[in-house]
């Protein structure tokens, strides 16, 4: 079992009000580029847990340029259930054909990343329990999705957060504990902290093959609390994801209630006629 050590409170230098401007920035790029979602959903009741990784170590093993805080890379596994995923502008009869994937447990296995001028995120690996879901997600995203067992009770109104990941491919879970105090001081991450790095993300980039793929969303910044006294009672299933975790240290948790009326843009290819797709001026096409 291991107790995750407290993390020193990060403040920027001049008191700032507890807001965050990345959600602002994301809302302006979908207004600027005149998109619309193409799916909509919640995300309920969510945990997640960073480890501070040695960029080196990390950057062999994701394709795309480590975005940096301070100079270290951060991965963090994020516990969450998704519900009433919908498409914006289909049909009620299409929303009724998208009830078998609508709802399920994920886990996120993410680090964070900087492809040309934008920041985001990059998923090592994403485990959940929708069989459908995962027949789906690949082949239109590009998303590293694997079949586990998820197991949360993520009850913050009584101080209770448990959970447990069984994947089905290994046999190492993840399992977390959290006994206390009933959370209820949510508020937004300070700009420019760390807090906000992790938490504050707006695309995601992924590659399948020798596809490279990103994809925006949108919602409004996470309502959001810290947690120094999470048990961490086995994390071997971050082994799973790469030799990264050899030399991660787990240095914070954060608990949000969630976000509903999530933004899910629609995946586009990143073509670069120079050979890389994370070059600053590498064009987007639609997929």
């Amino acid at each position: 079992m291991f107790v995750m050590p407290p993390l020193a409170a990060e403040r920027p230098q001049t008191a700032t009000p507890r807001r965050t401007v990345l959600s602002d920035r994301s809302l302006a790029k979908w207004k600027q580029r005149r998109e619309t979602p193409l799916m909509l959903s919640d995300w309920d009741r969510t945990l997640m847990i960073h480890y501070e990784v040695d960029p080196d170590e990390l950057q062999p093993q994701i394709p795309f340029p480590l975005d940096l805080h301070e100079g270290k890379a951060y991965v963090s596994l994020v516990a969450f259930t998704l519900r009433k995923l919908r498409p914006q502008a289909l049909p009620a009869v299409f929303q009724t054909l998208m009830r078998p994937v609508s709802e399920h447990g994920f886990l996120n296995v993410r680090t964070y990343v900087r492809v040309g001028r934008d920041t985001g995120i990059y998923f090592l690996a994403e485990w959940l329990p929708n069989r459908l879901a995962i027949l789906l997600g690949p082949p239109m995203y590009g998303l590293p999705y694997r079949h586990g067992a998820l197991d949360y009770q993520h009850h913050h109104e009584t101080g209770e957060l448990h959970g447990r990941v069984e994947p089905h491919d290994e046999t190492a879970p993840l399992h977390y504990r959290y006994d206390g105090p009933p959370l209820d001081d949510f508020a937004p991450a300070e700009r420019d902290t760390l807090d906000e790095f992790v938490l504050e993300r707006y695309t995601a980039f992924t590659e399948r093959g020798r596809v490279r793929r990103r994809f925006d969303i949108w919602h409004e910044p996470w309502p959001q609390q810290r947690i120094d006294d999470l048990d961490l009672i086995d994390d071997r299933l971050a082994q799973c994801t790469g030799p990264w975790h050899d030399t991660a240290q787990p240095i914070a948790a954060h608990y949000s209630p969630g976000v509903h009326g999530v933004w899910l843009g629609g995946p586009k290819r990143i073509r670069d006629t120079h050979g890389f797709s994370t070059h600053p001026h590498a064009e987007e096409v639609a997929a």
